[in-house]
């Protein structure tokens, strides 16, 4: 059980978002297995793969069940591709509208608390501690975000938008400053494939 201030904000919460911070903020990659659940929309939709980050704002989604398919950001442009098809979209990144975006920012600046508004911790036993906040800059689409922190690491990512869907992450074998070329965060697709502008580069 967690104790709640009068405020709304848990007398808990500096301490632990201090030491997120201060892990992320002293690596300079991350690799990590994901499980990504969707659920909305009369729809539901379970995937995995493999995360990449790279200080300053590169990101790659590699996914490979049930569909190979790429969501990657060199920290300007971001692109995503699927195997076999002969389209693929891209979009500058300050015009996507994407959940996975604000991650890429994990590594080099973090600052739970100045990102989030009313964090506060809502629960914490042996699976981990859960923060629950607003995201500044995506009210209008974002409701609410759970982060589930064990060992100062965040494990689980809930995020719960406007039109009633829910889309969470799950993050396991978490290695910190493996080695990872820049290279690896440019799109690579075959010769032929058309690239159309967009500014939504969600699943399909």
């Amino acid at each position: 059980m967690v104790a709640v201030s009068a405020f709304g904000q848990s007398p808990d919460v500096r301490p632990i978002a201090d030491r997120v911070d201060a892990r992320y903020n002293h690596l300079s990659t991350l690799k990590a297995d994901f499980a990504e659940t969707y659920s909305g929309n009369g729809m539901s939709r379970q995937e995995s793969g493999t995360l990449w980050l790279k200080k300053p704002g590169k990101m790659l989604w590699s996914y490979t069940a049930p569909q190979a398919k790429v969501f990657v950001t060199d920290g300007k442009t971001a692109w995503f591709y699927v195997p076999g098809e002969q389209q693929a979209r891209k979009a500058p990144l300050k015009k996507l509208d994407d959940l996975r975006s604000p991650l890429r920012y994990l590594l080099g600046n973090t600052k739970l608390l100045k990102e989030f508004t009313g964090l506060k911790l809502v629960s914490s036993n042996d699976n981990g501690q859960v923060l629950e906040g607003v995201p500044k800059g995506m009210e209008d689409h974002v409701t609410l975000v759970q982060l589930t922190i064990k060992q100062d690491e965040i494990v689980g990512i809930r995020i719960e938008q406007t039109d009633g869907s829910t889309t969470e992450f799950k993050f396991s074998n978490l290695q910190a400053n493996a080695p990872i070329a820049d290279a690896k965060f440019k799109p690579q697709v075959p010769a032929g494939v058309q690239w159309v502008e967009t500014e939504d580069l969600s699943p399909q």
